[in-house]
Formats: structure tokens, C-alpha cells, sequence
């Protein structure tokens, strides 16, 4: 099969041997993938990735010096049932499924793995027991959506948030968009949102932002204050102690960059007794100052992924248009294209998620 295959720094369009499907393996027929900003990162940053992915666990498998073909973010078409499956979804049918797969009793990563081929392929070879069928009547490239905006469900899951919230998400690239849309899921009002790219801007206001903010031109956590803080309120500390004062609405900050630098903004600007959830995937050392922390009391909660339940719960929001990520999907690109759509992503400007299609 024809794959596109990140080899030595740089991508390439080759053949790979096509899977040989392993007990309760189906083999499914790529229709889209989306590029993720996980993918951009091991692109740019692979000796870093590939040593920070050892050091922390060896959740992704990736190995500099072997071929690997990315792609986590897919939909696709029930081929072939291998060994050992129970037939339960027909040729034809729309799939997709967290990027695992299942060999036997051997669990395999989808994406970063340079012995299981990720969704730039034409064929994958996915586990029955994983697989989600496409509601009825959904968008089918749709579903290549439903692994990054679970990443949202869950960063605000483990936000958690209630009515009674104000959120600001700093960063609205792919992950604070999905962020965003979680937010609205839940009832959340107001919905800061601030990023210096006008493109983002207007797609975090589709997603579903009250407030949208151009740090450049003002402070995203202003408007943070405004929100939370009630008429009369005295922040005067022996006020807040003796309760002479309304008390402020809770806050939650959203951090979706993933920049070195980013963290001590938050911890200097948040307001006192903030939540925040870092979503941003930080592939460098970064260095903040405890001390903000302290005294603002700020809770910091670090997120990754989903649970299976997250991703099937976004497949049925996104299916029943709960969650519209039509506006997300700004470009298409064969096998032969991904290498420039990879230099096309880091211009804002320019896509929000950018759609891979082995077959175009």
C-alpha cells in the first residue's frame, strides 16, 4: 500500500507492505486523517519528542532512526474481517476508533509507531472490539475530528467545571478550539477566548466564544476580571476574611499553547484561587515561579487524550451536531501533499485542521 512516510526528518510517498491482520484485527480502508499539532511536534522537534516520549513512560513509541508513518485522527471503511473477529461490522461500514489497535492481547499505539502504520496509509489495521460506527446520517469526514475535540471534552471534564464558572482559554489552535466547544457543551458563560491570530479569533467565535481578545491589543485576563468580579466587590483581604464583600465567580483558565513562557504568564496574571488545566503540549524545559502560585492558591491541573467514554460521547455530539467542526476543516491534501501542508500549518493564517485523504 501507499503510505506517507516520515523518513530521516522528511516525508516521503512510498509503499509499505500491506497489514496482515492479527487475531480481532479488521483491516479498514483510510478515508481522511487530520494533522495534528502532536504531529507537527515530531516533526519539527523529533530528537526531543522521541526523548521526552522515553523518559515519561514510552507512551508513544517513536524511534528517530526507523521509518513512521503519523496519523491518529481518521475515519474510515470496514474492508476485511480478519481472525478471530465476530463480524460485527460489514464491508462498507464508516468507522473510526481511538488510535489504538489490539494484537491478540498486545495493546499498539496508532500514529507514532513505526510497527503499526498510521492513518497516512491507505489501510489500517484497527481492532473490532475499538471500533465506532458513524451515527446515521453524519458528515463522514467529520469523524477524523473526533480524537482532537475529546481532547477538549476531557481538559475540561478535568477542569472540573460548573455553570457557575468563567473560563478564558488562552491559545485557539485545534486544541482550544475543541476546548471551547466543551466549554458550550457544558452551559459555560462567559467563554474568554484570546489569541493573537485574527483567523483563530473568528474560529474561536464560531466554536462558540462570548469574548474573543487579541493579546497584542489587550489583556485576555481583564477580561477575565471583569467577568468574575460582581458590583461592590472589595478584594481588600480583612473584606474577603470577614465576608464584607460579594465573593468573585470562579475561574478556570484553559492553557492551549504549549510555549515555554506561557505558564508564568498564567501563574502572574490569573486571578486568586483560578484553576488551571494545561492542555498545551510544552516540548521544551519551561521555568515558572512557585511563589504566584502560593499565594493566589491556584490549582494546576495537567491533561492528556481521553477515555474511551469522552471519545465515544464526542463521536454522538458531533454526529447529532452538538459540536459543529465543519468550520475546522480548511484544507485537503493527498499523500503527496502532506509534506507541504506540514509547512502550511504553522502559518495560523493560513488552516485551522488540514484533512489527509491517502486515496485523492
Amino acid at each position: 500500500m501507499r503510505a506517507a512516510i516520515f523518513r530521516q526528518g522528511d516525508f516521503t510517498v512510498d509503499r509499505i507492505p500491506d497489514p496482515v491482520l492479527a487475531e480481532g484485527q479488521v483491516l479498514v480502508r483510510t478515508r481522511a486523517c487530520g494533522i495534528c499539532g502532536s504531529d507537527l511536534h515530531a516533526a519539527k522537534y523529533t530528537d526531543a519528542f522521541v526523548d521526552v516520549a522515553r523518559r515519561s513512560g514510552g507512551r508513544f513509541q517513536m524511534v528517530k532512526d526507523r521509518d513512521v508513518v503519523f496519523g491518529h485522527e481518521f475515519v474510515g471503511e470496514v474492508v476485511e474481517n480478519g481472525p478471530g473477529t465476530e463480524g460485527r461490522f460489514r464491508p462498507g461500514t464508516l468507522v473510526t476508533s481511538m488510535p489504538l489497535t489490539i494484537a491478540g492481547q498486545r495493546v499498539e499505539g496508532v500514529g507514532y509507531n513505526p510497527d503499526v502504520p498510521g492513518a497516512f496509509a491507505e489501510y489500517l489495521p484497527l481492532a473490532e472490539r475499538m471500533l465506532l460506527p458513524l451515527p446515521e446520517g453524519m458528515e463522514p469526514d467529520h469523524a477524523a475530528l473526533v480524537e482532537p475535540m475529546a481532547v477538549g471534552v476531557h481538559a475540561v471534564a478535568f477542569g472540573r467545571t460548573t455553570p457557575e464558572d468563567v473560563a478564558l482559554v488562552i491559545g485557539c489552535g485545534p486544541i482550544g478550539l475543541a476546548v471551547i466547544a466543551a466549554l458550550k457543551l457544558q452551559g459555560i458563560a462567559p467563554v474568554i477566548a484570546a489569541d493573537f491570530s485574527p483567523a483563530r479569533r473568528a474560529l474561536a467565535q464560531r466554536m462558540g466564544a462570548d469574548i474573543v481578545v487579541d493579546p497584542a491589543a489587550a489583556s485576555p485576563y481583564a477580561a477575565l476580571d471583569r467577568a468574575i468580579t460582581p458590583a461592590g466587590f472589595d478584594g481588600s483581604r480583612y473584606a474577603q476574611l470577614l465576608g464584607l464583600s460579594p465573593r468573585r465567580r470562579p475561574a478556570v483558565v484553559f492553557e492551549c499553547v504549549g510555549m515555554p513562557g506561557v505558564m508564568q504568564q498564567v501563574f502572574e496574571q490569573a486571578p486568586p484561587g483560578a484553576r488551571i488545566v494545561i492542555v498545551g503540549v510544552c516540548m521544551e524545559p519551561d521555568r515558572f515561579e512557585p511563589f504566584f502560585g502560593i499565594v493566589k492558591q491556584l490549582n494546576v491541573q495537567f491533561v492528556l487524550g481521553y477515555t474511551a467514554e469522552e471519545f465515544a460521547a464526542t463521536l454522538g455530539h458531533i454526529g447529532a451536531g452538538r459540536i459543529d467542526v465543519a468550520p475546522l476543516i480548511t484544507g485537503r491534501v493527498g499523500l503527496e501533499g502532506v509534506r507541504q501542508a506540514f509547512q502550511d500549518l504553522a502559518n495560523p493564517e493560513r488552516h485551522a485542521k488540514v484533512l489527509v485523504e491517502p486515496w485523492r
